[in-house]
Formats: structure tokens, sequence, C-alpha cells
């Protein structure tokens, strides 16, 4: 059995091969009192020769991505995945919370090639294109996540807080943030739509999660939000 060590909020976690670790509001690895999150979420544990990362709570998702971001899945209540990569990462969210780990394996069964370093992610984002304004939508949201240093909590921006920081009116952000979460729908990532039992917290905290973990939007991103709060032009308004 590999060596497993989870690493969140610059402290690590080595994990023992005969009992299982849970991470959530109680457990080995506590978060916080955060009342939007389980008592316990989820669940590292071996069996069958793998490690494996079960979702053991009711109502909450996380996304699993390896280091490079090839490698996306979406972790529901019930499901577990095998941990097979030399860097997992973790990203859910429990409230207006944003919560990042990481898995660290030891001769990790499997490696990613490095991606084509022709396709500099500007103009698809997976394989559906963005305008200018629609990325900065998600950079307004997704800021909090990518300012931070390595793992840890965050807070998701409510879109009136976004739209502040874009200089755009409500009705605006909005209309583009339906258009932003449609598109990714329709190439099949889930919890983009809402609906009955779904908050548009929910919808935006989706849209963050899979936007950094897939590595569409990263800190060098920045930049362009930054141009736009001191007074640069968006391109398409």
């Amino acid at each position: 059995m590999m060596d497993l060590t989870v690493e969140y909020a610059g402290e690590y976690f080595s994990l023992d091969t005969d009992e299982p670790f849970y991470v959530g509001r109680q457990g080995d690895l506590e978060l916080d009192d955060n009342l939007f999150l389980h008592r316990q979420f989820l669940e590292i544990s071996n069996a069958d020769g793998l490690w494996w990362l079960s979702n053991v709570g009711a109502r909450l998702t996380a996304t699993v991505t390896d280091s490079s971001g090839g490698v996306n899945a979406w972790l529901a209540p019930g499901a577990r995945l095998p941990i097979v990569f030399e860097q997992t990462t973790v990203v859910f969210t429990a409230g207006p919370t944003t919560y990042e780990l990481t898995i660290h394996m030891k001769g990790p069964a499997f490696r990613i090639a490095p991606r084509d370093s022709s396709d500099d992610g500007e103009s698809t984002i997976g394989h559906v294109p963005l305008t200018a304004s629609q990325k900065l939508l998600i950079l307004s949201l997704a800021e909090p996540v990518l300012r931070r240093e390595g793992t840890g909590t965050s807070e998701i921006p409510s879109s009136a807080q976004a739209a502040e920081r874009l200089g755009w009116t409500s009705t605006r952000f909005n209309r583009k943030l339906d258009n932003v979460c449609d598109k990714f729908d329709r190439i099949g990532v889930q919890g983009m739509r809402g609906g009955q039992g779904r908050l548009a917290t929910n919808r935006r905290a989706r849209l963050v999660e899979h936007a950094v973990s897939s590595r569409l939007v990263t800190r060098d991103d920045l930049a362009l939000l930054d141009a736009v709060a001191a007074g640069g032009d968006d391109a398409d308004a």
C-alpha cells in the first residue's frame, strides 16, 4: 500500500492504512464549525489494494482533479473514486465557504502526460468559447480562491459583490452568469443549473470549483481583473 498524506492549510496528516480518515466538521481533519458542512463528509480508506476517496455525506458534492487539471471528476453523495495520482486536489463548498485540500501519494499508480503547450487555453474553456467579459465574470467569483496561498478556505462572493468588483450592474452580471452556466451545462459539467432546491450560491460555487480545479482560470489571470477594476475596458460590454 502506497503512503498517503493529506495537506490542508499548511498542515499535513499521514494516513494509517488500517483506519479510515474522515474530513468534515468532526473527524481526523476538522475543518471548522460551518453548519452547512457535514460532520463527516469525506472518507479516505484502503480496500482491495487501493486508496479510495468516498463521499459519505448526504447533500454536498466535491470536485476532484489531478495536479494538472487534466482529469476532473464530480464526487456525488455515496460515490467513491480510487486515488491513483501523485497529487489529487479536492475542492468543495458548504454554504458560502469553499474548501481545498490536497492528497499526496508516494509512488502513484498513474501519471498524467504534460498537456500540449501549443494550447494556451485562452480561446476555449471546456471546448466552449468564452468572451472576455465571461472570463472576467468567472475571475470575479474565483478571486478569493485564486489569491489564497495553498490549500484552505475562502469565501465565494455574492453576485452583488462580484458585480461591484467589475463595475457592472447586477442585471448584467446575472445575465452573463446565466449564459456561462448554460454553456458549461451543455458540455456536461454538472451542478450548473439552478432550480428547485438549488440555490444561486451553489451554482456560483460549482462554477468556481470547476474553473479553478480544471485550471481554466489561474492566479496569473487576475491581472485581467485588476486592470478592469483600475478602469480598463472589458472589451465586450
